[in-house]
């Protein structure tokens, strides 16, 4: 798999971020809709997880590594700190998960993780890394 992919995302990003204002980074449509602030501390959290994810199903099978968003979002307080902040915290994240996934062995792609938090939900290693960018490019459309 070709992981550029994603240090390509970064980088366009990370230009693309640099032109919205810390007031368009901290607005809310309602008090239960997330700020664009949100949304990326959410793909910080996404990456955080991920990054669990990607090592640990290396070398330990079926793992449950899950985390619930709403409660990630709110202790980490992303939409009282500055924007800039989240964004170094996302570029870097995601920097390390290329760092991780460019260095996994192939045979260790099939190895499995439970990421669910009620019933065994497991999928593959090279399953989890192409949904997460897909995840990201996703949530990257509503900032």
């Amino acid at each position: 798999m070709d992981y550029q992919i994603l240090k390509n995302i970064v980088n366009e990003q990370i230009l693309r971020f640099s032109e919205i204002s810390e007031e368009e980074w901290s607005a809310k449509a309602s008090p239960d809709k997330w700020s664009k602030k949100e949304i990326l501390g959410h793909l910080c959290d996404s990456a955080f997880t991920n990054i669990r994810r990607f090592v640990v199903t290396q070398y330990k099978e079926n793992e449950n590594i899950v985390y619930d968003q709403d409660l990630w979002i709110k202790a980490q307080n992303y939409q009282n700190i500055p924007a800039s902040d989240v964004i170094n915290l996302w570029k870097f994240l995601n920097l390390q998960v290329v760092n991780i996934v460019e260095n996994i062995p192939n045979e260790a792609l099939g190895r499995m993780c439970d990421t669910s938090k009620t019933e065994h939900k497991s999928f593959n290693l090279e399953f989890l890394i192409k949904d997460y960018i897909d995840h990201m490019n996703h949530h990257l459309k509503s900032i």
